[in-house]
């Protein structure tokens, strides 16, 4: 068994990017799996050609993507991404898409195809605050969750993938006035317990997790 877990560069004038930060911590062997560990670009298209050669390179089982949602106070499992690219700020090589489809022939929305309600709950049994997202948003996070899910629907068939939300680091927000954050190292255990959910449940679980808005 085999888990590709990638992370962005740092953007929109960051220094630092948590969800690779995060990922550098992860062991290379978790509950039995090799974990491959890969940074991409925060760049429209680029991200998703990156993704794709790595998948042919590595040949994983499961892919999960992390992102930063600065912002967000918890780990933020995404249900869903959206086939639009509508970039509030420029990506890392100036692309700013605007109302653009992210492949004219992919479907409307994707699901995520990782038990993400299972690995919320292993999460949360790890003490480190976590829930369901139903909104990756407009820009590359929504954009190579998008592209990882139309390549799994086109391309992929017996891969699982979904996308992980991560909060800022302290460090990030120490000029943010009062913004939330977490630590890398819980961010690491979050990231370690969410594989560790998603190898050991095949099926997701049925507990409530929606939202009323």
């Amino acid at each position: 068994m085999k888990v590709l877990i990638t992370g962005f560069d740092p953007f929109g004038g960051e220094k630092i990017n948590p969800a690779y930060e995060a990922i550098k911590g992860l062991a290379d062997n978790i509950g039995g799996a090799e974990i491959i560990k890969k940074e991409i670009p925060t760049v429209f298209k680029k991200s998703i050609v990156e993704l794709e050669k790595t998948i042919e390179e590595e040949k994983p089982d499961i892919v999960i993507c992390v992102g930063q949602a600065g912002g967000r106070h918890d780990i933020t499992l995404e249900r869903v991404a959206i086939n639009i690219d509508d970039a509030r700020i420029p990506d890392n090589e100036g692309n700013q898409p605007i109302d653009k489809k992210v492949f004219e022939d992919g479907e409307n929305a994707y699901f995520t195809s990782v038990p993400i309600k299972a690995m919320t709950q292993e999460i949360r049994e790890g003490e480190v605050p976590a829930s369901i997202s139903n909104t990756a948003g407009t820009f590359v996070c929504n954009h190579i969750m998008y592209g990882l899910l139309y390549l799994i629907d086109k391309k992929f068939p017996n891969l699982s993938g979904g996308f992980i939300h991560v909060p800022f680091l302290p460090e990030q927000v120490l000029d943010k006035g009062n913004v939330p954050s977490m630590s890398t190292e819980n961010i690491t255990k979050a990231l370690r317990l969410a594989i560790e959910g998603a190898l050991k449940y095949k099926e997701d679980i049925k507990v409530q997790e929606g939202k009323t808005h």
